[in-house]
């Protein structure tokens, strides 16, 4: 016969559940010194699986709002630019967790830890800003010459991104985990803001659409004259800068649910005494 569950031994799975939520910014051609300005909200779920008391694996879907102005740099050449973007970003990732210290849900003595965590994930994202009061996506309008001669510079709305950050994890009470995550997400893209090169002739887009006004690329590939300063956009002159990569961070509180299950002693297998 099979043991009751008053007789049955008790324990934790090694899978966890949970969902995240917070903050994200981005860093990038518009956001070159690390500024805070635009934080904005993160979140996401999460299953986690523990492969022994200091490593585990996580598998996660996030959803982060980015964007920044240059209106918010302290740089003279940052606010003549002009540029802004926002994007929604939706993200799927795999992800390594090393603990400092031995985690068990339950066990008194394993009860808090750090941990360093660095993974690999896809993500979508579509940069966008707003021309009198009105919201352009701004890549099929080729801000960087790519659909006038510069195809080189077409980029793609999936790319690739490295987590890699630390966290803390606590149990509360048995089976019931909080944390805290802070992990910078290093990208492929350099056009998470549309914004990488140098800028193009902007006799090659339209500066008269027959109604008398410029296009919305023309208006939106150089914004530096719009409140009547210097003009940047020479041909040439660079707009970004291409060296390095974008990069958007997620800083989040974790809670997650570990589920309990019973097992039948070996003793009282099938109803015989086992030795």
């Amino acid at each position: 016969m099979a043991c009751s569950k008053l007789q049955a031994q008790s324990f934790f799975t090694s899978e966890e559940y949970g969902f995240s939520i917070g903050g994200s910014q981005y860093f990038g051609d518009l956001n070159d010194n690390y500024g805070f300005q635009y934080v904005r909200p993160a979140g996401g779920i999460f299953a986690r699986i523990h492969l022994n008391p200091y490593i585990a694996v996580r598998f996660s879907g996030n959803y982060a709002k980015i964007g920044y102005d240059d209106a918010f740099s302290s740089n003279t050449f940052n606010k003549t630019r002009n540029l802004s973007f926002r994007s929604d970003v939706v993200e799927v990732a795999f992800q390594t967790e090393f603990n400092f210290f031995r985690f068990t849900t339950g066990e008194l003595g394993s009860r808090f830890t750090p941990y360093l965590t660095g993974g690999i994930g896809a993500f979508y994202f579509n940069p966008y800003t707003y021309l009198n009061g009105d919201r352009y996506n701004l890549k099929p309008l080729g801000t960087e010459g790519q659909y006038v001669g510069y195809a080189g510079r077409i980029y793609s709305n999936f790319n690739v991104c490295f987590p890699i950050g630390v966290g803390v994890k606590y149990w509360v009470v048995p089976g019931v985990n909080i944390g805290f995550e802070i992990t910078d997400r290093l990208t492929l893209t350099d056009y998470l803001d549309d914004v990488s090169t140098t800028y193009v002739d902007s006799k090659l887009f339209d500066a008269n659409t027959g109604n008398g006004n410029a296009s919305a690329a023309y208006q939106l590939q150089d914004r530096s004259g719009e409140s009547g300063g210097t003009k940047l956009g020479r041909p040439g002159k660079q707009r970004g800068n291409s060296a390095t990569k974008d990069q958007y961070m997620m800083f989040v509180f974790n809670l997650s649910f570990q589920f309990k299950t019973y097992k039948c002693p070996s003793y009282l297998k099938d109803g015989y005494f086992m030795y």
